[in-house]
């Protein structure tokens, strides 16, 4: 049984509805688990364009009138969500690519502070913007909105934004988009395990998420995984 934390790798993007969805089963992993596996969390680019990806993606099915009912669809499967009657249509976001940003920035103030990491506050924080986004019909990639969601949990606005535009946050992101494509990363959500080795993309269940770090945990040493 291996003693160092395993380390589960989440790739999301924040405007996707999947991602949203997931957030329960994250929640679960490190409430089971807690200092048994170390997440960390990265970023990919699903809505880096959001016009251009609804008039192109659903151009025959309706464009963002047909994706707002398609993830009002999806949601309405799931108890533990809910999202606006006027999703995607009413304050929709240009592009998830600053939603990233802003996150990275928390992400890296967290780091710099040596907050504990048990707390996960990029996660809190995320939680909260996809609440704002899905839930209350934000726009979550304007920077106002962003600001409101630190002054709600009481956290230092100027600081966090200073890491977005000294380039730092830039740079965290970019190794985000770069550890995605060496990956192989296209999907929203994906959760990545073992060095790369094993791969869970999109709608899984929490019982075979909970496996794959069951056997990672308990493998012998020197042992390939049968997952």
């Amino acid at each position: 049984m291996t003693s160092q934390p395993i380390i589960v790798s989440h790739f999301s993007d924040v405007l996707c509805i999947w991602a949203y969805i997931a957030q329960a089963r994250v929640e679960q992993l490190k409430s089971t688990f807690q200092d048994k596996i170390d997440i960390q969390y990265h970023f990919i680019t699903i809505f880096g364009d959001v016009e251009r990806k609804l008039a192109t993606n659903w151009k025959d099915r309706g464009e963002a009138k047909g994706y707002s009912e398609h993830v009002k669809e999806t949601a309405s499967q799931f108890d533990h969500i809910s999202v606006h009657p006027e999703i995607w249509i009413k304050n929709r976001p240009k592009s998830s690519t600053g939603c990233h940003l802003f996150l990275k920035a928390v992400e890296l103030f967290e780091r710099k502070n040596k907050l504990p990491s048990a707390a996960s506050l990029m996660s809190d924080v995320g939680w909260q913007m996809k609440l704002a986004f899905f839930k209350e019909c934000q726009d979550i990639s304007d920077i106002h909105v962003q600001k409101d969601i630190l002054e709600k949990l009481n956290l230092p606005t100027q600081e966090i934004q200073a890491l977005m535009f000294n380039g730092e946050a830039f740079a965290e992101l970019n190794y985000d988009l770069q550890l995605a494509s060496t990956n192989q990363i296209s999907g929203s959500p994906t959760f990545l395990f073992n060095n790369g080795r094993q791969k869970l993309s999109g709608n899984v269940g929490y019982r075979l998420i909970e496996a794959n770090v069951n056997e990672l945990i308990n493998k012998p040493i020197n042992q390939a995984s049968w997952c």
